[in-house]
């Protein structure tokens, strides 16, 4: 049972806490048992017979067992969270983790939405049933198995009212336990659903609103809202009728055992300080059940709740990365061999065959029309993405042999959309390389151009980003994130289309620093301008996937149709 399962791995090493619980609840609940005998004796041995003194004293002892009950039951409380938020925590920690460890493809397969719902919602439904078992589960049976033998021994002719009122209860949590197990499934589905419509609307603001789609996304947004209020309200009926049916067995209980009893009583089989403790035995017999009803209204969605978490943590990554730090690649050399790539349900590859040698000290480029597998080609190139066969080496080692952490120290990667953390200026800067100084910062700053805007900021390196970066320019991020690839100092950059946010003259200067800075450096970068790479010392054309042309600028000119019709769709004659 994954559920069962995954509670006992992640409790394991709050075990202390966990004895500790159990051990406090024993108290509490023997000190609860032990209260109904104590007021038995108080009508029986001191009402009854006039004796004050036994009851001062019996009182006393009341007051006493009382005030063991409450101090067990507040630390097994304590104990109980401090062991079910640990529990939730770690859980949480090994799901990023799982996340942060799985390549670009696997999550596709489940999507953000989704993995924001199992990391936060999931849990803790797994996290809330883990206290309410510390809290309940530990006292119910206890109660239960105890409560019913004193009853018995009080008066073993009214036990039969004991079972009757259990089973009953056991029939109703099953049959109910048995309808929500399937809505909580469908429960946590629409949950995604209602994430991922608000993730993608919020995302796409901009689109909305230029295309006057408020409407439309209110509505869609209000189908998955109602779906989900739907099912909610299916769950919210059970729960309704569930409670109901609950206090109702308990009145009919107690009201059978008054009866029956008063007949009891009426011919002196038993004493009315006996039935008053029956009836007590009784009434903690069924709460101890109906807290278990409520745990077992809570198991089916932690259920659910666990087999999703369990889903993401027991996947197998598609590609695995080096399990130790392997050779260190000589210099920035990047060979592309026999590269093919498809992504998992296409037709056809995206990449076939692709062949090519990218230099240090020199600038390779490439370039094709829209679809032609650019960017596909950089993920495979920093490891995003293994390819189907072909192999991709850095200074004559391959990248799938290569730790995250030694891959990220040889390659720069700016992506095609750039992206800032929540921080300041200097914490994304630092993102790649944590020992910078501010010197550094600054010097990475200026070749990407972004200096001025910088310094005109208030707080400068400490002025704060949002989230994203939403609250700069398109531009001004992309210059960010190229001065965060720089300060990393890298033997390899890929620049995957990262100037086209840039302005002409902006785009020159960048480009002529660069090439002024990165040294020995392997510089790659996938251009959709032609005015961004016609000084590269080699540019690459990608049509459907293929290497169809290789040479410089000039050469591909004279050879290369497809690169013609690029040059002459963005330049007119006089300038190609």
């Amino acid at each position: 049972m994954t559920l069962l399962r995954m509670t006992a791995h992640y409790a394991r090493p709050y075990w202390r806490s966990v004895v500790a619980v159990v051990i406090l609840q024993l108290i509490a609940t023997l000190a609860a048992l032990y209260l109904p005998t104590l007021n038995k004796d108080i009508i029986d041995k001191g009402i009854s017979l006039g004796d004050t003194d036994y009851i001062w004293s019996t009182g006393g002892m009341m007051l006493m067992v009382c005030f063991v009950q409450v101090i067990a039951a507040i630390t097994a409380t304590y104990f109980g969270a401090r062991a079910s938020m640990s529990v939730g925590r770690d859980i949480r920690r090994s799901f990023y983790r799982k996340v942060d460890e799985l390549p670009s493809l696997d999550l596709a397969r489940w999507g953000m939405p989704t993995l924001i719902t199992r990391n936060s919602n999931d849990v803790q439904q797994v996290q809330m049933l883990v206290l309410l078992t510390l809290n309940f589960m530990v006292s119910t049976p206890i109660m239960c198995i105890a409560g019913i033998i004193l009853a018995v021994q009080v008066d073993a002719a009214l036990s039969w009212l004991i079972w009757v009122s259990v089973a009953v209860l056991f029939v109703v949590v099953g049959v109910m336990v048995w309808r929500l197990l399937p809505l909580f499934r469908e429960m946590q589905d629409r949950i995604d659903g209602v994430n991922g419509v608000i993730r993608e609307q919020i995302v796409g603001i901009r689109v909305i609103r230029a295309f006057v789609r408020e409407r439309f996304e209110s509505e869609r947004y209000d189908d998955a809202n109602l779906a989900l209020t739907r099912v909610s309200v299916r769950v919210g009926n059970i729960f309704v009728l569930m409670f109901p049916v609950i206090m109702l067995i308990l009145n009919v209980a107690t009201v059978a055992v008054l009866w029956f009893g008063g007949h009891s009583v009426n011919s002196g089989e038993i004493q009315i300080g006996a039935l008053t403790a029956f009836l007590q035995y009784l009434l903690q017999i069924l709460t101890a059940v109906m807290m278990g009803v409520f745990m077992a209204m809570m198991i089916p969605r932690a259920m659910v709740c666990a087999e999703r978490i369990d889903e993401v943590l027991s996947a197998t990554p598609s590609q695995q990365g080096a399990a130790v730090s392997g050779a260190e690649p000589a210099d920035g050399t990047v060979q592309i061999d026999g590269v093919t790539f498809g992504y998992p349900g296409a037709e056809k590859p995206v990449l076939s065959d692709v062949t090519f040698t990218a230099e240090p000290g020199k600038i390779t480029a490439i370039v094709g029309s829209t679809g032609a597998g650019k960017t596909t080609l950089v993920s495979v190139i920093a490891n995003l993405f293994t390819p189907q066969s072909g192999h991709v080496r850095i200074g004559g080692v391959a990248v799938d042999s290569l730790t995250r952490r030694q891959l990220s120290g040889v390659l720069g990667l700016v992506p095609q959309r750039p992206y800032l953390f929540s921080g300041t200026i200097a914490s994304n800067l630092r993102f790649g390389n944590p020992d910078a100084t501010d010197d550094e910062l600054w010097e990475a700053l200026r070749i990407a151009q972004a200096e001025p805007f910088v310094r005109a900021k208030e707080h400068g390196l400490e002025e704060r980003i949002a989230q994203g970066g939403t609250n700069v320019s398109g531009g001004q991020r992309q210059r960010l994130c190229i001065a965060r690839a720089l300060v990393a100092r890298p033997k390899v950059f890929l620049f995957d289309d990262s100037f086209s946010a840039l302005d002409v003259a902006t785009d020159a200067r960048l480009r002529e620093a660069l090439a002024r800075s990165t040294g020995d450096a392997t510089v790659i970068v996938v251009a959709q301008r032609v005015s961004t790479i016609r000084e590269a010392d080699a540019i690459i054309v990608l049509d459907d996937g293929r290497v169809v042309a290789y040479g410089t600028h000039d050469e591909l000119l004279e050879t290369s149709e497809t690169y013609r019709e690029i040059v002459e769709s963005q330049l007119s004659l006089e300038v190609a």
